[in-house]
C-alpha cells in the first residue's frame, strides 16, 4: 500500500499522541491516562454490518475520528488532544465493533509518527482563526449555519469547506508547507461541525454531510405498541362504519361536480394550447406538419425507418413530399398538458441558428384515436450519422487527424454559441458522442439542445442521470443535481477524449471493476505521457504538440472540480490557437472520478440526487491501487 493511503490515519495517531517530557528524577506513580474523546456520541452512527474490506474499514475509522475531534473542538476549542491520549486507541477499536487492521490503517509504528510535522501549527481555535482569513470563515459560517439535510444546503456547505482547504490548508499553501495533506484538509469540516453548524456535529444531518456517518435507524417498537394499536383499531371500527354510509352520499354529489369542473378545465386547456401553437407559427419560420404528412414521410413509422433510439422516443428517417430527407424525433408518453411548454421550447430552439447546430425544420402536435397524443420535431438529416457511429461502430475508426480536429472545433463552437450567443442561454445537459451529428463534409452539428427536458409526463426536470449516459455526466450534476454551463464543459471534454483516443467514456469490466476514460487519460497526463492518449495507428496523425494540446484541453475540461474547468469560449480559443498557451496548467485532481462510481451509478438509476461524499480527505483512502483501476482495458 502506498504511503499516501496510510496518511489519513497517521494524522489520528499524531493527534492522539504528544511527546511526554522526560524527567531527570523518577516521578511518583500517576493514574492511567484517560481518553478525552466522547465515544458514546459515536455509537448512534455505527450501524451493522461492518464494511467489507480493510480499506473501507480504515475510511470509516478516519471519518469517525474526524467526527470525534469536531465534538472535542466544540467542547474545548482545541483541535489537539491532551497528553496521554494514546489511551484513545483501545476505545476506538472497541467502538468500531470490528477489527481494525493496524498495518492497513497506519496505526503501527507510532514512534515514527511522533516526529511527523504538524498542520501549520494549528492546535486551537484561535490558531485556526489566524490561519484562515475572516472572509473564508464567514463563507463557511454562512454556508453551514443551517440544517444540512437538504442536498443543495449540504452542497453549499461542503463547497465552502473545499475552497477553504484548497486555498489555505493544502500542501504548498503559504501557511502549511508541503507536508500537511493528511491533517489539514480535515480541519475545515472539524471546524464547521463544531462552530458553524447550529446543531453541532452530533446532529444526524450534519454528521452525514460533513463526516459521511449515517445515523442508525430507530429500533422498532411494534411489539410494545401492538396492543394499543389493536385496541384503537377495534374502537374506531364502529365509527368508521357509521361514517362510511354518510360519506357515500356525499361522494356521489362531489363526483358529479368534479366531472363538470374537469370538463370546463379541459376546454380552457385546449384553448390555451391552440393559442400556443399559433404563437409558434407567427413568430418563426417553422413548418407545422400534419400527423399524416409525418406518417407518410416515415413509411408509417416503420421499423426500417428507425435510425436512432433514446430515452424519450425514437428517431426516424423520413422523405418529405418535395424530396427533402429529414430526421423525425417522436416523443413517447405524451399528453396534451405539456403542449404549452413544448411550444415555448420549440420557439426558443427555432430561433437559434448556427453552422454547428442542427437546424430545426418544423414540428407536429396531434392526437389520434389509435396512437394517442403525439409530439414530434423535424430536423435536417445528417448523412454521415453521429460521431458515436464512427468511433464505436462495426468497423475500426478510420478518421484522420484533420477530420478529428475539425469535429473537435465544431463541437466547441456550437456549445460556445449555446452558452454565450443564444438568448436566453441554453445548457445542453446531454452532450455525448451520439448527439454530435456529422454532415457530408464531417462538420460537427450539436443535436438535441434545449429539448432534453421533454421527458415522459411527470418529470419536470430531466438530467442525464435519467437518460442513463453514465461517463459523460459532470460529478457535481450526477451527485448533487448542480447544473451549470460547466456541466456541458465536462461532457464536451469527455467526448473530446473519446474522439482523440477512440475509447469509450465508460466500460464495466465486471467484478466491480470499471474503466473511466477521464481517469485513464489523467493518469497518463500526470506522468508526462500525454501523447499516449492519442489513438494508436491513427491515419495522418497531426503534429505531436498540437495533438497533446487537444488532450490537455480534454483533461482540463473534465476536471472533477467545477471551478477548475474553463468556459467553452476559453476552451475554443485554446483549440483554435496556433500554439498551446504557455504554460497550460491543469490543477491536481484530489480524487479520481472512479472513486464515486457507486454514488454516480445510484444517481444514474433515478431522478433524485446521489449520496454525498465528504470533501474531508476526499476519501482517497478507499483506493489502494489507483493505477490498476485506471489501466486501459483491451476493448475500446
Amino acid at each position: 500500500m502506498s504511503r499516501l493511503h496510510l496518511l489519513p490515519l497517521l494524522l489520528f495517531a499524531l493527534l492522539l499522541l504528544r511527546p511526554i517530557p522526560l524527567r531527570s528524577q523518577p516521578a511518583a506513580p500517576s493514574a492511567p491516562p484517560q481518553c478525552a474523546l466522547n465515544f458514546t456520541a459515536l455509537r448512534p452512527f455505527l450501524a451493522p454490518p461492518p464494511p467489507a474490506d480493510d480499506a473501507s474499514r480504515c475510511g470509516v475509522a478516519m471519518q469517525a475520528v474526524t467526527f470525534l475531534l469536531s465534538l472535542h473542538l466544540a467542547a474545548t476549542s482545541s483541535f489537539v488532544l491532551p497528553a496521554g491520549a494514546s489511551a484513545c486507541l483501545a476505545p476506538l477499536r472497541a467502538a468500531l465493533t470490528y477489527p481494525l487492521p493496524a498495518s492497513a490503517c497506519g496505526l503501527s509504528g507510532l514512534d515514527a509518527v511522533l516526529a511527523a510535522p504538524g498542520c501549520g501549527n494549528v492546535s486551537t481555535l484561535a490558531d485556526f482563526d489566524a490561519l484562515v482569513p475572516p472572509s473564508a470563515r464567514q463563507d463557511i459560517d454562512a454556508s453551514c449555519d443551517r440544517d444540512l439535510s437538504a442536498v443543495p444546503d449540504c452542497t453549499a456547505c461542503t463547497t465552502a469547506l473545499s475552497k477553504a482547504a484548497a486555498a489555505y490548508l493544502l500542501p504548498g499553501s503559504p501557511n502549511t508547507g508541503n507536508n500537511s495533506v493528511t491533517g489539514c484538509v480535515q480541519y475545515p469540516p472539524i471546524y464547521a461541525g463544531a462552530k458553524a453548524s447550529p446543531r453541532g456535529p452530533a446532529d444526524p444531518a450534519t454528521a452525514y454531510c460533513l463526516f459521511l456517518l449515517k445515523a442508525n435507524p430507530p429500533q422498532s417498537r411494534s411489539s410494545v405498541a401492538a396492543p394499543r394499536v389493536y385496541g384503537a383499531a377495534f374502537g374506531s371500527l364502529a365509527a368508521v362504519l357509521l361514517l362510511a354510509a354518510a360519506a357515500g352520499s356525499c361522494f356521489v354529489v362531489r363526483q358529479r361536480r368534479a366531472r363538470a369542473a374537469a370538463a370546463a378545465l379541459a376546454a380552457d386547456s385546449r384553448s390555451k394550447r391552440s393559442q400556443a401553437m399559433e404563437s409558434i407559427s407567427a413568430s418563426t419560420t417553422l413548418v407545422k406538419f400534419s400527423y399524416d404528412e409525418i406518417k407518410a414521410a416515415t413509411d408509417g413509422f416503420s421499423r426500417e425507418s428507425i435510425i436512432g433510439r433514446g430515452g424519450f422516443g425514437n428517431v426516424y428517417k423520413g422523405v418529405l413530399r418535395d424530396g427533402a430527407e429529414v430526421a423525425v424525433k417522436r416523443f413517447k408518453n405524451c399528453s396534451a398538458a405539456g403542449d404549452a411548454a413544448f411550444a415555448h421550447e420549440v420557439e426558443v430552439v427555432a430561433s437559434v441558428r448556427h453552422v454547428n447546430l442542427v437546424t430545426l425544420r418544423g414540428y407536429c402536435i396531434a392526437t389520434t384515436q389509435r396512437e394517442g397524443h403525439q409530439r414530434m420535431i423535424v430536423c435536417d438529416l445528417m448523412h454521415n450519422g453521429s460521431l458515436h457511429d464512427h468511433l464505436f461502430g462495426a468497423g475500426e475508426c478510420q478518421m484522420a487527424w484533420p477530420v478529428r480536429q475539425r469535429i473537435a472545433v465544431g463541437m466547441a463552437r456550437g456549445l460556445a454559441y449555446l452558452h454565450r450567443g443564444a438568448q436566453p442561454a441554453i445548457i445542453h445537459r446531454d452532450i455525448k458522442a451520439s448527439n454530435i451529428l456529422l454532415d457530408d463534409e464531417f462538420e460537427a452539428k450539436v443535436a438535441d439542445f434545449g429539448l432534453a427536458k421533454f421527458a415522459p409526463e411527470g418529470m419536470t426536470h430531466v438530467s442525464t442521470r435519467v437518460a442513463g449516459t453514465l461517463g459523460y455526466v459532470a460529478p457535481e450534476y450526477a451527485l448533487y443535481g448542480q447544473l451549470t454551463e460547466k456541466s456541458d464543459v465536462y461532457s464536451f471534454g469527455v467526448v473530446l477524449l473519446e474522439l482523440l483516443s477512440g475509447k469509450r467514456a465508460f466500460i464495466s469490466l465486471g467484478e466491480g471493476q470499471s474503466f473511466v476514460l477521464t481517469d485513464w487519460a489523467w493518469s497518463l497526463v500526470r506522468r508526462g505521457k500525454t501523447v499516449e492518449v492519442i489513438q494508436e495507428g491513427m491515419i495522418e496523425p497531426g503534429p505531436t504538440e498540437v495533438m497533446e494540446k487537444y488532450v490537455l484541453v480534454g483533461a482540463l475540461c473534465t476536471h472533477p472540480q467545477l471551478h477548475a474547468r474553463p468556459t467553452m469560449e476559453q476552451a475554443l480559443k485554446i483549440l483554435e490557437a496556433d500554439s498551446a498557451p504557455s504554460p497550460l496548467i491543469i490543477p491536481e485532481r484530489s480524487i479520481p472520478v472512479v472513486a464515486n462510481l457507486a454514488e454516480i451509478e445510484r444517481s444514474a438509476s433515478s431522478s433524485g440526487s446521489g449520496q454525498l461524499f465528504s470533501p474531508s480527505g476526499f476519501r482517497s483512502f478507499i483506493h489502494t491501487n489507483e493505477d490498476a483501476a485506471l489501466a486501459s482495458p483491451n476493448e475500446t
